[in-house]
């Protein structure tokens, strides 16, 4: 590979596609200006040639979900709580949530700032340049947490497309003044409302949390993300209110529903009307199946027709304990827990942390084509086979045609 600079020029040779054509990519000014059959291409003095050697070349990945806030925050906490959302099925996930409260009594900008920037970093060497950032805004965390991640946003800036959710983690009528954080969070420079209506004490209360955030939404014209029926208990169905109330305020298109895992525990007639909702408003889900013992039925949404997205979630807090920041990590691991293992199904699992993903973000400029950014990896990997068994960190890393 040659590293003379160029303004977002470059040519990656020999880059093979998920559907086995291999080509030569000319990257110009930032963008895809072609693809040519392999060795088609004429070189230009001074341009930068990256061999991909016939190794598959992708569009960059996309974490939909990730709490950047409480990245490595682990060991300040302890293991009850992760205990207590993950055991028993998720039955009392509310109380992990709860428990785990304790850890923003130590959160300053500057403690929290190290494990945010490094989570971005290693993202950014496993090809994640795009990222739905959770970040709790609520009485316990006041803002701080937010300001760590917009400091982070700034510093990846051009590297590192961040996304902020403000997320009211505790809830909203359960946490009186976080609602009055969340605007102030959005005033600061997040970009999304989030919520989790499911925390909230009664179903009127569910239904005016998902009411709250999607009214400030459609006022500030902003995007919704919420994490809506976190546990498996059928009687569950935030996601159904959050999908309502998307239509209701003129939304459509413009939402997020993470986890969603008591779907999959609906009769499959009220499943169906769930999923057939979410794609009719373009509802967006994203399943983090690593990270408790049940997860959303991907298969049938994705059938169904719904955008889906698969998530890192956490990385080491007092969710989940493990998480290098690698989506294909991820993807492997939803391979066996969702049981996507054939090699149609291998397809689908790569599409839910890039293309699919990207839909789900809504993302304006994505994709590997004549005209889209030069944004893309390449990888050791010929087969998306091996590109999932080995879950490596691609070779190249290029991000508006230049290596970074």
């Amino acid at each position: 590979m040659t590293t003379s600079a160029g303004a977002g020029s470059l040519i990656v040779t020999e880059a093979r596609l998920r559907d086995g054509t291999v080509v030569d990519v000319r990257c110009a000014d930032g963008l895809v200006a072609a693809l040519a059959p392999a060795g088609e291409l004429p070189r230009t003095a001074g341009v930068p040639v990256v061999d991909a050697a016939g190794g598959l070349v992708t569009e960059p990945f996309v974490d939909a979900h990730l709490h950047l806030d409480k990245v490595r925050t682990l060991p300040w906490v302890g293991d009850a709580a992760l205990q207590a959302y993950t055991g028993d099925g998720m039955a009392d996930s509310a109380r992990g949530i709860d428990l785990a409260r304790a850890v923003k009594a130590q959160y300053s900008v500057e403690r929290l700032l190290p494990a945010v920037r490094q989570a971005l970093a290693d993202g950014a060497r496993h090809g994640v340049l795009h990222v739905q950032a959770f970040a709790d805004v609520d009485t316990a965390a006041g803002l701080v947490g937010v300001q760590a991640v917009l400091a982070a946003r700034e510093e990846f800036r051009g590297r590192v497309d961040v996304s902020v959710v403000a997320f009211p983690q505790d809830g909203v009528l359960r946490d009186p003044g976080a609602d009055d954080l969340v605007e102030e969070a959005l005033a600061l420079g997040a970009d999304v409302v989030g919520g989790i209506p499911w925390i909230e004490a009664t179903v009127a209360d569910q239904e005016a949390h998902v009411e709250w955030a999607c009214a400030l939404a459609a006022r500030l014209g902003r995007r919704v993300a919420m994490l809506t029926d976190d546990a498996s208990d059928p009687a569950s169905d935030t996601t159904r209110m959050l999908a309502e109330a998307l239509r209701r305020h003129g939304l459509q298109g413009r939402g997020v529903a993470c986890h969603a895992r008591a779907l999959g525990h609906y009769d499959p007639a009220r499943q169906t009307a769930v999923l057939e909702l979410a794609r009719e408003v373009g509802l967006g889900l994203v399943s983090d199946p690593h990270t408790g013992p049940v997860a959303l039925p991907v298969e049938r949404a994705v059938a169904l027709g719904v955008d889906v997205a698969l998530g890192q979630d956490d990385i080491e807090d007092a969710y989940y304990p493990f998480g290098r920041h690698s989506l294909l990590e991820v993807a492997f691991l939803a391979a066996h827990l969702l049981d996507m293992r054939t090699a149609r199904q291998q397809e689908v699992l790569v599409d839910l942390v890039t293309t699919s993903a990207a839909r789900v973000l809504g993302l304006p400029s994505y994709g590997l084509r004549v005209g889209g950014p030069a944004d893309l990896l390449v990888h050791d990997a010929t087969r998306t086979v091996d590109l999932l068994a080995h879950h490596a960190p691609p070779r190249v890393v290029v991000r508006g045609g230049r290596v970074l």
